[in-house]
């Protein structure tokens, strides 16, 4: 029996929304134990003392080797490669020649083995393995699937990130030591565990801190000595569910939709290539912003707010179509959504009410129900923009989203409405229920939002 590909199971469902907003999938997995404590307390430990995050098993890797692996990358992503020595880590975006966002991942360089290590989700690195293979370049790859993919918990390397007020005070104990200054996305070395390992200057939750990884045979023993020094400073470690909503207070946004799925010869070629099981195929397309055309849900980096990562010093796909949104005006701008308390309560409300159908059950602390969320965000009975991630922050008190809103909606304390559940009473997903679409009063908010995230996380 021939492969199913990605072409052929959007053909199979009718369309390319038809086939995500009724995928059998559910939210992205993050398959470590659900909670070390209680979720509100690993929130609240990132911000007001120090976390323990395992980022072992969600994301999937790969490893570009050889000589011409800077001109491939290059040649796919917007960002600049200029006098580049892997010194720093990039936040990697390729675009499709329309200039829309496939998805975004961490880049590391090392320019001694001529091999850059991609680490994201799935929509990047297949990307990447598919210009590999047919580039003609001089480069090879080395995949490392994320543990969901694989049916068993197995990896090449381990990978941890402690942050928090007393993060740095954590690691120089686990360090023997000071540890020498580095600037925001800048690669390191520390002792840790009798061992040196590398460092990226990073925190997912917006807060001082180090990401650290080496080989997985070594992942316990580092957990233990991690969890053992940061005791007396009140370490927590972090779980699946608080993990999930840690992007809240920092402002990136982790799930635009890969805009691969219309597009001329060479996109069509790229579907065929992928799998009916791939990542394009199975993610989950969920909320309440619905249009039959999936070209609604594209975003480009614009939309992101990587403005300032786009550069034009080079020749890359969808340079052409950026360089035209760039000398326009920005129709849309990246800001946080905090949600209604009293509405959200209407919600929960609406679950004790026999007489109607109740609204999209919410769970706690992430909302988040689909691999890509897109929620409707309206004004004056017009739709104004799209909400994605959700979920409760302890540390804020209050439910937030990542969102992107018409620019002139864009201050600070402007009121919008949220449309919350999917129309025609919910998708044939299975985690989606019965349910009433119901409208929640929302206020813009500074994205990131979380104020030491906006101010200092980046110095």
């Amino acid at each position: 029996m021939s492969r199913r590909s990605l072409e052929d199971a959007i053909q199979g469902a009718g369309s390319a929304v038809k086939l995500l907003r009724n995928s059998q999938q559910g939210a992205w997995p993050y398959p470590v134990k659900a909670e070390y404590t209680n979720w509100r307390d690993e929130q609240r430990a990132w911000r007001e003392t120090a976390v323990l995050f395992d980022q072992t098993h969600h994301m999937s890797e790969i490893d570009v080797i050889g000589p011409d692996t800077i001109k491939l990358l290059s040649h796919l992503g917007a960002n600049s490669f200029a006098n580049y020595d892997g010194s720093r880590a990039k936040q990697f975006f390729p675009c499709t020649a329309s200039g829309h966002v496939i998805g975004d991942v961490i880049l590391f360089y090392d320019p001694k083995e001529q091999r850059a290590t991609l680490v994201g989700r799935p929509s990047v690195t297949n990307w990447v393995q598919y210009q590999c293979e047919t580039s003609g370049l001089n480069v090879g790859f080395e995949r490392d699937e994320r543990s969901a993919d694989r049916g068993l918990i197995l990896r090449r390397k381990y990978r941890y990130q402690v942050q928090g007020p007393n993060g740095m005070k954590i690691l120089e104990k686990l360090n023997g030591g000071p540890l020498p200054p580095s600037k925001f996305f800048g690669i390191g070395e520390m002792n840790l565990a009798g061992r040196k390992v590398k460092t990226l200057r990073h925190g997912m939750a917006g807060e001082p801190g180090l990401e650290f990884w080496g080989p997985y045979a070594q992942q316990e023993e580092v957990r233990a000595a991690v969890v053992e020094a940061g005791k007396e400073f009140g370490l927590k470690q972090c779980g699946a569910r608080a993990y999930s909503t840690n992007a809240l207070e920092s402002g990136w946004i982790p799930s635009p939709l890969p805009a691969i799925y219309t597009g001329g010869a060479e996109m069509k070629a790229y579907r065929q290539w992928l799998g009916a099981d791939s990542y394009e195929a199975t993610a989950s397309l969920g909320g309440s912003f619905y249009s039959d055309n999936i070209e609604d849900y594209y975003l480009t980096p614009y939309d992101l707010g990587y403005a300032g990562s786009v550069k034009f010093d080079h020749d890359f796909i969808g340079r052409a179509a950026l360089e035209k949104i760039a000398a326009g005006n920005a129709r849309r701008k990246k800001i946080t959504l905090v949600w209604d308390g009293a509405d959200v309560a209407r919600v929960v409300e609406s679950l004790f009410q026999k007489d109607q159908l109740p609204g999209k059950f919410m769970e706690w602390p992430s909302l988040v129900y689909a691999v890509l969320p897109y929620d409707k965000i309206v004004s004056d009975g017009k739709t104004v923009g799209i909400s994605t991630f959700a979920g409760y922050s302890t540390n804020e008190r209050a439910l937030l989203s990542l969102a992107m809103i018409d620019t002139e909606l864009g201050e600070p304390g402007t009121k919008v409405t949220l449309i919350w559940g999917e129309e025609g009473g919910g998708s044939s997903k299975p985690n989606v229920e019965r349910h009433r679409q119901m409208e929640i009063k929302a206020t813009v908010g500074p994205n990131p939002f979380a104020t030491n995230a906006r101010t200092q996380y980046r110095k």
